[in-house]
């Protein structure tokens, strides 16, 4: 009865929350160049499959607009929206499941489910897909994975078991040349041999949830799917969202960049055009969460 409770008071306060935070973001759609409410972008979804969101992990705000922009999916595409996480690995799904099905308790399902320390910002989405019944894909791979990707690159994978390897992306997995190697390496900065290996970690992170989410689209057809991943792994429709478009061409896509900006009152829209179809910034003057 404890979460019912809470993802009520969340609901009861989704006016106040909604009406409270419109003047500490703004959206800006990039075809259209202006700002537009989030509603609009729900409307959009009509013709696509997939919204991204790519997040800042710290920012309070963004992760409010996540639950509000996931609570409008479902209330417009009822029992015909998913939530896609990168904070979740494909190994622990049936973990995610049973808790969804409320089989076994919270306690569990953060412990086992290896929740992530910031796990409270994501908590509202987690449980209002369960109050709602609707589906959550645990979407990244598996943190003993990614370091023996890490430590020995993508070629390490092949030694895997098959029982392992079904929980990742059909191997071989391409490591993206171009753009997002630049924008990589300028993160990290120069080149190495140790970099290029965290950059195929990086290419086995977006290939494995880009198959997450292809997998449950080809599995149910129709389906409006919310993936939330920290915005550079599809910022300027890149990382997993140019593999997902490899893996599934067909699916219609849409994505959002979101961030803190310390432009707020007088946004530099066309500085940032290139990250998305729609900005969202913040105001960093703001912190706030559930």
């Amino acid at each position: 009865m404890k979460y019912l409770l809470f993802i009520s008071f969340i609901i009861f306060n989704y006016d106040v929350f909604a009406q409270d935070l419109i003047s500490h973001y703004k959206v800006y759609d990039v075809k259209k160049q202006k700002v537009i409410s989030l509603d609009e972008v729900i409307t959009d979804m009509h013709k696509a499959d997939v919204l991204f969101f790519g997040e800042e992990h710290n920012d309070s705000i963004g992760h409010i607009l996540e639950f509000i922009i996931f609570k409008k999916l479902a209330e417009q595409f009822p029992k015909k929206t998913a939530l896609s996480l990168e904070m979740f690995h494909t190994d622990i799904q049936p973990i995610v499941d049973e808790y969804l099905a409320d089989l076994i308790s919270e306690k569990n399902f953060i412990k086992e489910g290896r929740a992530w320390s910031n796990y409270k910002d994501y908590k509202p989405l987690v449980e209002y897909a369960k109050k709602n019944k609707l589906a959550v894909i645990a979407g990244n791979a598996a943190t003993r994975y990614s370091n023996a990707v890490t430590k020995n690159g993508l070629t390490v994978l092949s030694g895997f078991p098959k029982s392992s390897l079904n929980n990742l992306a059909p191997l071989p997995i391409d490591t993206a040349t171009g753009r997002y190697l630049e924008k990589f390496t300028e993160l990290l900065g120069g080149h190495s041999m140790g970099l290029i290996k965290v950059y195929q970690t990086q290419n086995f992170w977006d290939a494995t949830m880009a198959w997450s989410i292809a997998k449950f689209a080809k599995a149910n057809k129709g389906i409006k799917i919310l993936q939330l991943n920290g915005r550079f792994h599809s910022d300027e429709k890149l990382g997993t969202l140019a593999k997902l478009q490899k893996y599934a061409p067909t699916l219609k896509i849409l994505n959002i960049s979101s961030f803190s900006d310390e432009n707020f009152e007088n946004p530099k829209w066309e500085k940032h055009r290139n990250l998305g179809d729609y900005i969202v910034i913040t105001d960093p003057k703001v912190k706030r969460s559930f």
